[in-house]
């Protein structure tokens, strides 16, 4: 899935391949997924978008855009998006097509469900994109500890770290991926209740998410997602699917992993106690 790291890295990709050029024509849907997502018509995409000349690339939470003559090109969720050149042969099946004018052309796919937007650069009534653009971002100097802190304002008794970090969108852009690796470095327990975090622990977790997140983009994400040119991130990932069967690599002792909030959990229950 696409997270804050991911989407920086493929911001910055799509940047260097595609300022600059024209797109000649947009293919969407054109393989039906069930829980692939378009804004409108997506028989509309390729009126909408040929003879657009890419201007600028950004990431805004875990969403990385393209601006192209005022339309906006947008993805996120599980949306794989690779970089074809000229003489590489285009799949069958994809979820958008998007050619330009010097051959080369981006190509996205839906693994278990994404979107891939495109619509015109203005307000717009979209409360995941309007977020993801209003908040601040782990990856500026405003993402203080004081303003970390006020995150902790209001919230239940019954709260878990991970559902502080990962839902209601309070850091878009962090998920269930990214936070494996915030809450080890942390050395706290995701299921610990966000209320009992001392003022020490609140400043290691902000510590941690702003380090860890900032190793993530510096090596061009995780290695559990591709790049825009099908690589794997240069990040090695502690905690993930990928490593479950070493031994943490602080205490030698195993790492567990369990469903929790709609999705799995990885931690070492020695380094992180609940």
């Amino acid at each position: 899935m696409i997270e804050l790291p991911e989407a920086h890295t493929l911001a910055t990709q799509l940047g260097e391949a595609f300022i600059g050029k024209t797109i000649v024509s947009a293919a969407a849907n054109t393989s039906p997924h069930g829980f692939a997502w378009y804004s409108g018509d997506p028989e509309l995409y390729n009126e909408k978008l040929a003879g657009k000349k890419v201007s600028a690339t950004a990431a805004y939470g875990g969403r990385p855009e393209m601006l192209a003559d005022g339309m906006i090109i947008s993805f996120f969720d599980g949306v794989r998006s690779r970089y074809l050149g000229k003489d590489e042969k285009r799949p069958v099946k994809h979820q958008l097509l998007i050619e330009f004018e010097d051959g080369s052309a981006l190509c996205c796919t839906v693994q278990m469900y994404g979107g891939m937007m495109a619509f015109p650069d203005e307000p717009r009534d979209d409360f995941y994109y309007n977020v993801g653009r209003e908040k601040l971002s782990p990856y500026t100097e405003a993402f203080d500890m004081v303003y970390f802190d006020g995150l902790f304002d209001g919230i239940k008794k019954s709260l878990s770290v991970k559902a502080l970090l990962a839902t209601e969108q309070r850091i878009p852009g962090l998920g269930n991926g990214v936070l494996q690796d915030i809450l080890f470095n942390a050395k706290i327990h995701p299921k610990r209740k966000a209320e009992s975090l001392s003022e020490n622990e609140r400043e290691l977790l902000y510590k941690a998410t702003v380090s860890t997140l900032k190793d993530m983009r510096e090596a061009g994400g995780r290695d559990t997602e591709k790049d825009l040119f099908g690589e794997s991130g240069g990040y090695n990932t502690i905690l993930s699917s990928k490593t479950l069967a070493n031994p943490c690599p602080v205490c030698g002792g195993s790492i567990k992993k369990e469903a929790f909030l709609g999705g799995s959990v990885y931690f070492c229950p020695t380094c992180q106690v609940l």
